[in-house]
């Protein structure tokens, strides 16, 4: 799109061209990060990983992705950095060619820390295209940007099926088209970026900068602080599943490996739609009512599922995935208007803290089973949702706009 185009646009025209390009960019990024976590069960034989080591591998990709991600939102706070975009999904493709290869554990480390500088720099800058191609709709673009996140997600247990236990650890080489088809994409998103960033700014008018001065810093920080707190209950409890879910139901039930990804599938399936759905309701509803059913919703089925058998135990993953996912797309919005004009800064540093708690849960939730087992992880982890309470002491809609 060029310059003379992107000028013309209203500020309340929401892109959705490319909204639906840096989706399906997001699907494909987050489909090659997850034969991570779908190669598990692989690694686990053929490289006679424990469950701490499985903790590991998930914890350096993690890690290394959230120190990065608000270093590059600050980076490109400064000035719009199109180039990031394509990028990003080069150091995935990398690390992905790595991992196919990897004939050790350390390799395998080397090979996911690439993999974790790709997402760092995919996703802060991707997330402020969303935002600026939101228009009004902004938890719509929030929640159609990390739907093919989640979608990408979901792939991870039906490629552990249908690919990587039939042909192994080599399989991984396929995702090679979806790397160069995620650079086309990016570069063509890129190029609409560069038109926005060197359309004019508006100026700030004096009601825009009352309306931005309403909650005092204490008031903010506290936010931030509880939206930290959510952030952590909500991915925590999504690392027990993506890293030990299909674990828990092979040791413990005697599902086989292929049956147990299809359960890891069907909730993997229900976060997307969760994800989905979310962003609408916020703008309809109310980010922060939405935030708190979203969080504290999902107690009831999470707290049950360790109990349940097989079948229960299907049903109730899909109602907790369904449920608490759709709450992190209106966390990232509601961050985004706590700290206006830090766009990039709050979308690195959101999906930092997710990444970064996502990695050190699975690196603990690894030991402690190890030392105890995985049973116990499940039940330790069903109380987190519980945090939730705290979603009631975020200021209301009304308040955070300056009303």
């Amino acid at each position: 799109m060029k310059t003379a185009v992107a000028r013309a646009l209203p500020v309340s025209a929401t892109v959705f061209p490319i909204l639906y390009m840096i989706s399906t960019v997001h699907l494909l990024n987050d489909s090659m990060q997850s034969t991570v976590t779908a190669l598990f069960p692989v690694l686990r034989e053929s490289q006679h990983l424990s469950y701490g080591q499985i903790g590991l591998i998930a914890f350096m990709m993690n890690i290394t992705a959230s120190f990065l991600q608000p270093l590059v939102g600050w980076f490109a706070d400064k000035k719009p950095r199109p180039f990031i975009l394509p990028l990003g999904v080069c150091f995935t493709l990398l690390g992905v060619v790595m991992l196919a290869l990897a004939p050790n554990f350390a390799t395998v480390l080397l090979s996911v820390t690439a993999i974790g500088i790709g997402s760092a720099a995919f996703h802060p800058e991707s997330s402020r295209v969303a935002y600026l191609a939101a228009g009004n709709n902004r938890g719509l673009a929030q929640s159609i940007f990390q739907v093919g996140g989640n979608i990408g997600s979901a792939l991870g247990p039906v490629m552990t099926a249908t690919i990587f236990i039939p042909l192994g650890q080599k399989g991984v080489l396929l995702f090679i088209v979806a790397a160069v088809a995620g650079i086309v994409l990016q570069t063509l998103v890129a190029r609409w970026y560069a038109a926005v960033g060197a359309a004019p700014k508006p100026k700030k008018t004096a009601q825009s900068v009352q309306s931005a001065s309403k909650l005092t810093v204490g008031k903010v920080r506290m936010s931030v602080g509880i939206l930290v707190l959510l952030v952590f209950s909500k991915h925590v409890y999504l690392s027990s599943f993506t890293s030990f879910y299909s674990l828990y139901l092979i040791d413990d039930f005697g599902v086989g490996k292929q049956a147990a990804q299809w359960y890891l599938f069907a909730f993997l399936v229900a976060s997307a739609a969760g994800t989905f759905i979310g962003g609408p309701l916020a703008d309809r509803f109310g980010r922060r009512n939405i935030i708190w059913l979203s969080i504290l919703g999902t107690a009831p089925f999470s707290i049950a599922l360790p109990y349940a058998d097989p079948f229960w135990s299907a049903v109730l993953c899909v109602c907790a995935g369904f449920v608490l996912s759709s709450a992190f797309s209106i966390i990232v919005v509601y961050a985004q208007e706590l700290l206006p004009g830090k766009i990039g800064l709050v979308s690195g540093l959101f999906f930092g803290l997710a990444f970064g708690l996502g990695g050190l849960g699975s690196a603990l939730l690894g030991e402690i089973a190890d030392h105890t087992s995985i049973s116990t992880v499940m039940h330790i982890c069903a109380y987190l949702p519980l945090l939730g309470i705290f979603t009631l002491l975020l200021p209301k809609d009304a308040e955070l706009r300056g009303r």
